[in-house]
């Protein structure tokens, strides 16, 4: 979908099963062309693809390919963006932090990543800029030593590279988003500036990489982090790191914690993704201070309060939850941050032209929350977004 200022917006198709390429294209074929009926059936329509590591060598064999290209031009879509951040079978498994393998450390991750840039040159529409997003070089725990660092470093740097020539042969504004996220290797704001000073230090052509290395600003990674967002969003653009893509999410938030409210918490704990939990406790005396205790899961939580190990006042969880769904009481969504990021970009519409919806966990979403068809779920969302996209003269 085309928004005003040459944006973008689509919805990721991470939210479908897309182990290989056949699976993939089936889900395209059949959900992304019922959503596009629902919301867009006259215009030109945005696909934010997702592709496994090996749906993506599958589709870059001539034949997949050309049919590809058929059926967007048949269909009247288009990509714009890819989600390069799972790597692997992301439905029906234990994901969890292997989301994060591999990583930026390894050579894997790289070929993955040119492959993704490669592929989408041939699906952009001429004179349009190309996205991918990817996670934040690894998980936290993963890294703990200096040469870590210096590969991760090395294998970004080459990935700019590839993508700086393959935009000037192509004709194409190529860009990778860094996607900052709870216990990531960098997860607020803070961290991500910290790792571009590293990352960037002693480069000649610092201000070049910071165009085609930028930042994939996930609402609901940074409402977890308790974070505003046109501090957080102008602090980027202070140090010009380019916001590649934004995420349009949203996450739980809870500030009752009692036994009732834990119980309803439970029905969100399941084997397949990772649910981060950040804890504040607020000072009694200045609400804008406070202490944030992370875990890794929401069992790890709820086990520690239950424990009497955890004292915070407020959780944020990392559970995508539908953009137009309103949790049951006490619980709370996100959408605020969400709602201040669209609110900055109606005063800064420049800093970012590629959006994304995605809202992956419809498979896993407890009952009070789950549509009756990831259609029906994507379709919503879309109704929820484009009044607010028109009420800040986005649409």
């Amino acid at each position: 979908m085309r928004l005003q200022h040459n944006a973008h917006l689509a919805y990721c198709t991470n939210v479908h099963p897309g182990k290989d390429w056949e699976q993939t294209f089936r889900s395209l074929q059949q959900d992304v062309l019922a959503v596009r009926r629902n919301v867009c059936p006259d215009s030109e329509y945005a696909i934010g693809l997702r592709l496994s590591a090996s749906a993506a060598q599958e589709l870059s064999q001539a034949q997949a390919l050309t049919a590809f290209k058929r059926w967007l031009e048949d269909n009247h879509c288009y990509v714009f963006t890819i989600n390069g951040f799972p790597y692997g079978d992301f439905h029906g498994t234990r994901v969890k932090e292997q989301v994060y393998r591999p990583d930026w450390t390894t050579q894997d991750r790289l070929d993955y990543t040119k492959l993704l840039f490669e592929l989408l040159t041939q699906f952009l529409p001429k004179g349009e800029s190309g996205s991918v997003s990817t996670l934040p070089g690894s998980f936290k725990r993963f890294i703990d030593s200096p040469e870590q660092h210096a590969a991760i470093h090395q294998n970004l740097y080459q990935l700019y590279q590839h993508i700086e020539k393959l935009s000037e042969k192509t004709g194409h504004d190529l860009h990778l988003g860094l996607e900052p996220e709870p216990l990531g290797l960098f997860e607020n704001t803070d961290e991500s500036l910290a790792f571009y000073e590293q990352f960037l230090q002693g480069r000649a052509d610092a201000d070049a990489i910071r165009q085609r290395i930028g930042i994939n600003y996930d609402t609901c990674h940074f409402a977890l982090e308790y974070e505003d967002p046109a501090t957080a969003l102008e602090r980027f653009s202070a140090h010009n790191i380019r916001i590649s893509k934004i995420h349009l999410s949203s996450a739980l938030k809870v500030r009752e914690l009692n036994p009732t409210t834990l119980d309803q918490l439970e029905t969100f704990c399941e084997p397949t993704y990772l649910h981060q939990v950040l804890a504040a406790t607020h000072s009694p005396t200045h609400a804008s201070e406070f202490t944030i205790q992370r875990y890794e899961d929401l069992p790890d939580a709820l086990d520690a309060h239950r424990a009497d190990r955890d004292t915070a006042d407020e959780w944020r969880i990392h559970f995508h939850i539908p953009l137009h769904s309103a949790p049951q009481a006490p619980l709370l969504s996100t959408n605020d941050h969400l709602l201040g990021t669209l609110d900055y970009i109606s005063r800064n519409p420049k800093i970012c032209q590629h959006f994304e919806m995605e809202t992956y966990t419809w498979a896993v979403m407890p009952p009070q929350l789950h549509s009756k068809t990831v259609v029906e779920q994507v379709t919503a969302e879309y109704q929820w977004l484009i009044p607010q996209l028109k009420n800040r003269s986005l649409i």
